[in-house]
């Protein structure tokens, strides 16, 4: 395993919200979190963005343990959450070089202009882009520095059909030399962007299984998160 998560446990108060969290993930793959709402996917994301220490447990790439808030640690990882943190008024250029600077880097990569499909955009103020373009700045955003691992918090909330088919193609194209964590509660997104789908429910894992070995998965998922 590239990842490992190991038994990690969070609480805010007297409310468990993970509970012995653990999983791992391997490089060239997507890992999707499911669960209903409250099920905890959000704070585990955070977790691994070093956003939120864990009470207890550990986070491992290549079997080392991670400082989650350590600078390496962070150069490590690009993270989106769901509410895709943009300034409208800039271009799409001028946004990321802001975001490109903050990762000590001179210039915007072209590799991240194209992977995106952001060639035709870049002069354009992001608040004229449509929530599509929108969420592949964000993406862009979020692979400046070159991130081993991608966070990506309800990447496809929100987009209309054609955009959700694209983000798709666009993170598993991303996926093929990186390690990608997913969230979504859309069943058929898991089915076809995930290699592993990881449920979540109750701040516990109660599935761990590789996307293609899973029947049923919209029955299954119903009967473990009752």
């Amino acid at each position: 395993m590239i990842l490992e998560i190991k038994k990690i446990n969070k609480s805010f108060g007297k409310f468990e919200v993970l509970k012995s969290v653990s999983f791992g993930a391997l490089k060239g793959q997507v890992v999707g979190l499911l669960g209903p709402n409250g099920a905890g996917k959000t704070t585990l994301m955070r977790v691994l963005g070093g956003f939120y220490l864990p009470d207890s447990g550990e986070v491992r790439w290549k079997e080392k343990k991670v400082d989650l808030r350590g600078r390496k640690h962070h150069q490590r990882i690009g993270y989106l959450p769901e509410n895709n943190p943009l300034y409208p008024n800039l271009t799409v250029k001028e946004y990321l070089a802001v975001m490109a600077g903050l990762k000590s880097l001179r210039l915007i990569p072209k590799r991240v202009v194209e992977d995106c499909g952001l060639a035709e955009v870049m002069g354009k103020k992001i608040e004229n882009l449509s929530k599509g373009f929108r969420q592949r700045v964000g993406l862009a955003a979020t692979l400046l520095g070159e991130p081993e691992l991608l966070i990506l918090d309800e990447p496809t909330s929100g987009l209309d059909p054609r955009q959700v088919l694209e983000i798709r193609r666009l993170i598993r194209e991303l996926a093929k030399d990186k390690v990608v964590i997913l969230s979504t509660h859309i069943l058929p997104e898991a089915k076809e962007t995930c290699d592993r789908v990881v449920i979540i429910n109750r701040g516990q894992i109660v599935l761990n299984e590789q996307t293609a070995k899973i029947r049923g998965l919209e029955k299954k998922f119903i009967e473990l998160t009752i």
